[in-house]
């Protein structure tokens, strides 16, 4: 949220209603070039144009599609993966929309021509300076309640990877950094090592 007063909130330039709970057809009211995610009525920005990621996020997020694709592609797996922009209907209602960095989806019947209607399997988030509460709040809230059965905090600023495995451990994340091979979870032999992203 960019600022507030008493009643009003303002996402990508655009002034909401505090006490309204929007729904996902309410995102005619944003700018083309405003991403925004929806979450339990309210509104927020991921960027605009003028605050797109950085080639740093956008080389993670480039690396780390390219390297699950791959495994899975050599393995005969069943899951896809899908970068942002792509849209998931989490809670599978029009209150909740959000755009993970990467979403690793194996039930092909959650997917169709919008986007995912309910949860991943596996998503990422690669923190942007801008909002990390979201990925490191908001959205692990969101995705534990979910069911997203693992969840990864991608923050180059920190050097850190949060391995969040949601079925098994809940909300207790396994900590990494960028010089380490970090396995995922949803996989027996995955494992990606950072120290060449």
């Amino acid at each position: 949220m960019d600022r507030t007063d008493d009643n009003y909130y303002f996402v990508a330039g655009v002034r909401l209603e505090k006490n309204k709970k929007y729904s996902a057809s309410d995102d005619v009211l944003f700018p083309d070039d405003a991403y925004v995610e929806l979450i339990n009525g309210t509104f927020y920005e991921l960027f605009s144009k003028a605050n797109a990621p950085k080639t740093r996020h956008q080389k993670i997020s480039m690396e780390l599609s390219y390297r699950i694709r791959d495994y899975i592609g050599k393995n005969g797996g069943g899951c896809e993966i899908y970068p942002a922009p792509f849209d998931v209907w989490i809670n599978k209602d029009d209150y909740t929309v959000v755009m993970p960095d990467i979403s690793v989806i194996c039930d092909p019947d959650k997917i169709n021509d919008e986007g995912c209607v309910g949860a991943p399997d596996w998503i990422i988030e690669i923190v942007s300076s801008s909002n990390p509460e979201n990925d490191y709040f908001r959205k692990l809230n969101l995705y534990l309640n979910a069911g997203v059965k693992e969840y990864w905090i991608v923050d180059p600023v920190k050097n850190q990877i949060s391995v969040y495995n949601l079925s098994e451990t809940g909300a207790v994340p396994t900590y990494y950094r960028f010089d380490d091979k970090v396995k995922a979870g949803i996989y027996d032999d995955l494992y990606i090592d950072f120290s060449d992203i």
